[in-house]
């Protein structure tokens, strides 16, 4: 009878460990890639530009710039950070992320609601659209225009009119990651800069997902600092050559980064 219970008992343990070690398993099966950088590239950045907006098309950088007073887009020579054309916001508004959609600029304002739509050629304004929450980041998937407004959702919409189309919420490993700001489509992937943290999750567009953690962790410690809210913000993919850029609210230099797994 002893032996009996012994044996139901190694049974049971071994029923349970199996049970632990597999739910081990599958959380690190979920768990998601991390990747550190190696910098490939330094250029000069306006250190007085709070970068809210970066997009990189045809040869130059388009930056969309924050602060009211101060608020402006620009088109920007990579090499050397000179100021080809702008386009000032007006004093009210606080600007925020911008995306190129075919020979369109869009630019979101922070708190005013107000989208602003440009020809991207010379900067006139075409026309404004309204948007019902904050705004911060913009992306472009081909089809829609991919909004983050501080929370963990991010917003698709038809670029046409600016009406909802769906919209995700943002998990990683199940919980919801707020603050998501500058966006950049890459690969089938939405790229967000993280608010106030050295981070960018890289999102599956179809169900929220965080896929990967890109680690920038030392890249301010690599140039000036011209405020204490000069924080990591400012993706800009060069799909023509596949270079990947990265700058700060602030910033002394931009940055040409190869991701390195860890």
């Amino acid at each position: 009878m002893l032996c009996n219970s012994k044996l139901n008992f190694m049974r049971l343990f071994l029923l349970v460990s199996c049970f632990v070690f597999s739910l081990y398993v599958a959380n690190a099966q979920n768990e998601p890639a991390r990747y550190g950088f190696r910098v490939v590239n330094v250029y000069p950045h306006d250190m007085s530009s709070f970068t809210q907006g970066l997009a990189f098309h045809e040869g130059f950088l388009y930056e969309g710039t924050g602060k009211r007073g101060f608020s402006k887009l620009s088109k920007v020579s990579l090499e050397d950070a000179r100021e080809i054309m702008s386009k000032p916001l007006g004093r009210r508004y606080f600007g925020e992320g911008i995306q190129i959609v075919g020979e369109k600029i869009y630019q979101l304002t922070w708190q005013s609601h107000m989208v602003f739509v440009y020809d991207k050629d010379d900067f006139a304004q075409l026309g404004t659209h309204y948007n019902p929450t904050e705004g911060w980041g913009l992306a472009f998937d081909g089809e829609n225009l991919i909004l983050s407004d501080g929370s963990a959702r991010l917003q698709f919409l038809d670029p046409e009119d600016f009406s909802s189309v769906r919209s995700v919420e943002v998990t990683l490993q199940g919980s919801p990651v707020n603050n998501l700001n500058e966006l950049e489509y890459i690969n089938g992937e939405v790229w967000a800069n993280v608010w106030q943290t050295d981070f960018i999750v890289r999102i599956d567009p179809a169900t929220g997902g965080i896929n990967s953690l890109v680690d920038l962790t030392g890249l301010s410690d690599q140039t000036e600092l011209g405020s204490d809210e000069a924080v990591l913000n400012g993706i800009a993919w060069d799909a023509e050559s596949e270079r990947l850029l990265v700058t700060g609210k602030h910033w002394a230099h931009l940055f040409e980064i190869e991701l390195v797994g860890l």
